[in-house]
């Protein structure tokens, strides 16, 4: 006679929380039923290691979805160990027996981790059933034992209980479906719903589909009959000895997932052993996808437990600097039910996290070393922008990703790079600072008026022309010792004679504070310089400031940036000062010295990419001395 119990407290509220906020996709109810016959077959296999009889003679072991569209029922059944009357009540009507606190007792009892994976053929994820269904009925036998059991339920707070018949060992989960979600009784959803979440589930998962008969000639014929499909590929080829697959096995799995037909740089592939084990096996494609500088990107690698897809895109597992890297990560600590809460506080999430960040740049390092020309610079080709943010968010492992950088170089013609480590190889005995200038392209920086000053003193600078270059650099600030210096911020001092320097500073200090007395709402001041040899003047930011380049493009596109005033600095031996001086000397209140100084100001802005503060002006004053000069 069937038995009405209440659940306990916990169970009630469990339903709650899964019916209506735990699984925003109710797709996954297949993947937890699945997931949990899985566990079942895996337990009976465990357990007939040392009781051969307890698989009564059937080892063909499958999981099989049964549908009935007249009756809206669908059914989940296997053959695996089953359960008696006392297990389905420990297990579906209290959570203390179904995947949380014995199941995690398991887990971090050390003398049986090994078996981790044989327990719990039903975790909290059989609740999730009742949000496609009205009423759920299970009936299970365990394995040898006569009587088998029916459990039923509304989630209405009870469950009835009985004793039942059932032919052979196993657990049968019918769900009576809500009309609203008729669609999971249709073969093409059931099939993509497996091939998404439960592909490589090690057992068979079968169905009974309506086909077409083959004529003796092989064609096909108007006659249908009913076959047993097998829906998943059960090739869990990360779980696989690595020597055991053809590098076309890794390549058509690469596809499978990212939906990338291109070949992919690497592939990284173990098994990590210890106190946390795990199993990786990550790619790094040839080709950036269109969209991962876009916040909307879904990054990170598939989280597969016990042999079943957790999520798609677990960002937890690799930081954001590491987004291109595809792949699936599995492992059987974890309980089935992890959220993404609770992957955030996750120790061993942390631990496969840091893991996979090390291999991950170990991998990076080895292809350039060894395979630079044909993979390496196709790479970096793709993907320099997302790994620099490693720069400015990983302060750890910033030397480790420094070392992968590489840069264009005022020792080096356009197309060829170098490293910041070969850089500081080559920098001179005295020289403390590595230089650099961020600019549009190459061209345009070896033209640039502020490398003048290293040139003529032999100085190398490398050469950033990505946007993110200045932010990232700037928050990295030094390598072994030596400090980033951009060449267009702060006062950089080449001059070797500074006795030399003070003597002119004195001669043109006259002048300089005129200069800066005109200027004096758009600079904050006027200095001698020893970066320009053969231009006449520029702008220079400080140190901290954002960095020319950036700020234009920043307001290119519509940004508002904070207006900060910037240091002149002139070239003291430019025939132009010279001149100048000679008239400032005759008559400081000469309107040609004004003319000249606010030319200037609009020459120094042009040379660093900007417009003249007045163009109008500009044109007018440079028409006039056009003119002068052709008298």
């Amino acid at each position: 006679m069937a038995k009405s119990m209440q659940f306990k407290t916990e169970v009630s509220k469990l339903l709650d929380i899964v019916i209506h906020s735990l699984y925003s996709n109710k797709d996954i109810f297949l993947r937890e039923l699945i997931s949990n016959s899985s566990d079942a077959i895996d337990k009976l296999r465990y357990e007939s290691l040392t009781d051969s009889g307890k698989c009564e003679n059937d080892t063909d072991f499958k999981i099989k979805i049964i549908v009935d569209k007249d009756k809206k029922t669908l059914t989940i059944s296997d053959n695996g160990i089953g359960m008696t009357y006392d297990e389905v009540i420990n297990t579906l009507g209290t959570i203390a027996a179904s995947g949380t606190k014995e199941f995690m007792k398991m887990i971090e009892d050390k003398n049986k981790a090994d078996t981790a994976q044989m327990i719990g053929q039903f975790g909290v994820g059989f609740y999730s059933a009742f949000m496609v269904s009205g009423k759920v009925e299970v009936l299970t036998r365990k394995a040898l034992e006569k009587e088998a059991v029916r459990w039923s339920s509304k989630a209405d707070g009870k469950f009835t209980i009985d004793k039942a018949e059932k032919e052979c060992r196993g657990t049968d989960v019918l769900l009576f479906l809500k009309d609203e979600d008729l669609k999971y009784l249709e073969e093409w959803t059931l099939k993509e719903l497996v091939t998404k979440y439960s592909d490589y589930i090690e057992h068979k998962i079968v169905m009974d589909v309506e086909r077409k008969k083959m004529d003796a000639e092989g064609k096909m014929t108007d006659e249908v009959e009913i076959v047993e499909e097998v829906l998943n590929s059960q090739k869990a080829i990360w779980l696989k000895d690595k020597n055991s697959i053809t590098d076309e096995e890794y390549n058509d799995f690469y596809k499978h997932i990212t939906h990338d037909y291109s070949t992919p740089i690497s592939k990284i592939h173990y098994k990590a052993e210890g106190t946390y084990e795990f199993s990786v096996l990550l790619y790094i494609p040839e080709k950036s996808p269109m969209d991962i500088i876009y916040k909307e990107y879904k990054s990170g690698p598939m989280l597969y437990v016990k042999r079943v897809q957790i999520m798609e895109n677990c960002e937890d597992l690799i930081p954001p600097y590491l987004r291109f890297v595809k792949g699936v990560v599995e492992s059987d600590d974890l309980p089935l039910n992890i959220s993404r809460e609770i992957l955030q506080n996750n120790k061993q999430i942390e631990v496969i996290r840091k893991n996979i960040t090390k291999r991950v740049l170990d991998d990076l390092k080895s292809i350039k070393e060894s395979e630079y020309e044909t993979k390496y610079l196709k790479f970096y080709k793709e993907f320099s922008r997302v790994l620099k943010e490693g720069l400015h968010y990983d302060t750890e492992r910033r030397e480790q990703i420094t070392d992968l950088l590489l840069f264009a170089s005022t020792n080096m013609e356009s197309g060829i790079y170098t490293t910041v480590q070969d850089y500081v190889m080559r920098m001179k005995a005295d020289q403390e600072d590595i230089y650099y200038i961020v600019a549009k392209s190459y061209n345009e920086a070896i033209s640039s008026p502020y490398l003048e000053g290293f040139r003529d003193k032999d100085i190398e600078v490398l050469i950033m022309t990505d946007d993110i270059d200045d932010i990232v650099i700037s928050s990295t600030r030094e390598y072994k010792g030596k400090t980033f210096k951009s060449v267009v911020k702060g006062d950089i001092q080449l001059d070797d004679n500074k006795e030399d320097k003070e003597e002119k500073k004195k001669e043109f200090s006259a002048l300089t504070d005129f200069i800066k007395e005109e200027l004096k709402d758009n600079i904050a001041d006027v200095r001698l310089s020893s970066r320009l040899k053969d231009s006449a003047v520029c702008l220079v930011t400080g140190e901290q400031a954002m960095d020319p380049y950036l700020e234009q493009m920043m307001k290119a596109m519509g940004e508002k940036i904070p207006v900060s005033k910037r240091v002149m600095e002139i070239n003291p031996d430019h025939d132009l000062f010279i001149s100048m001086k000679t008239i400032f000397e005759k008559d400081k209140t000469s309107e040609i010295l004004k003319e000249y100084t606010l030319l200037l100001y609009d020459q120094a802005l042009i040379l660093e990419g900007d417009k003249p503060i007045n163009p109008s002006n500009f044109t007018k004053y440079m028409s006039k001395l056009m003119a002068g000069n052709l008298k």
